[in-house]
């Protein structure tokens, strides 16, 4: 695999935007790990950072690019400051750029990687679950499957944000905390408004540790998701919010998106 550090322009942003993007490429090494790399029609997988993390982090706190070495496919992982893949109210599109000027960014930049919806998956831990999240259920026509590790996915108890951050943080993201429930920000609400045919709808998976305060999050989450008779798989494991669960299960997350390829 090859690490590559992009740094370019956001005509959405209106500034300077980081991402780290891993991509196969074909090595014959005495020692360590030989590849054979795709060279067109790579498969992609968008990885989100949570809160507090950057482009960089997914790299540095877990094995991502050995894991995905096995798979052939490219890593595209942006940095989207605090911005929780939202429109924010501070007038920063993290949304609009990640839902629509990145994959086109991407396909400029690297032709080589695919433009089916059948290669094209998303992940994320925590923030970057919400936000894997919001990708499968608002841009399904995009991706084939999305995964969600510790997601911060129900975001309409204020008291929940309030031990996190401070309300003017969560204001300047979402406007008024009051107003959450069941605007176009609110997973629960992404749910009921998607009613494409079963067919046009991502895989869904979810996970999340034992002892993470988030998991009554997940498990209220996937049940909802399969309420609705979608493709969805909540697993569980001992584990905290931390980079220990997240590296171990983020190659089940690679496994379970390949699975049947």
């Amino acid at each position: 695999m090859a690490l590559l550090q992009v740094n370019a322009y956001s005509n959405v942003l209106e500034m300077e935007i980081s991402m780290n993007v891993l991509l196969p490429q074909t090595t014959h090494k005495k020692i360590g790990t030989q590849t054979q790399g795709l060279t067109e029609d790579v498969p992609i997988l968008y990885l989100l950072h949570g809160m507090g993390g950057n482009h960089s982090v997914w790299e540095r706190r877990s094995s991502i690019e050995r894991y995905v070495s096995t798979y052939q496919m490219a890593v595209v992982m942006p940095s989207t400051d605090l911005g929780f893949y939202t429109d924010t109210t501070y007038d920063m599109n993290y949304w609009t750029f990640l839902s629509e000027e990145l994959p086109q960014l991407i396909h400029e930049l690297f032709p080589q990687i695919t433009q089916k919806r059948e290669k094209t998956f998303a992940a994320g831990l925590s923030m970057g679950g919400y936000g894997a999240l919001k990708l499968g259920l608002r841009k399904p026509e995009m991706f084939a499957a999305v995964a969600s590790l510790s997601g911060a996915l129900i975001m309409n108890n204020v008291d929940a944000l309030l031990a996190t951050r401070k309300a003017a943080y969560w204001e300047g993201i979402f406007g008024p905390l009051d107003q959450i429930k069941g605007s176009a920000n609110d997973p629960l609400t992404m749910v009921e408004e998607l009613n494409a045919d079963k067919a046009e709808v991502p895989r869904f998976f979810l996970a999340c540790g034992t002892e993470d305060f988030l998991y009554p999050a997940s498990q209220y989450m996937a049940a909802k998701l399969a309420e609705k008779d979608w493709d969805v798989t909540f697993e569980e494991g001992p584990g905290e919010h931390n980079w220990v669960f997240w590296d171990q299960w983020i190659q089940r997350v690679l496994e379970w998106m390949f699975k049947g390829n």
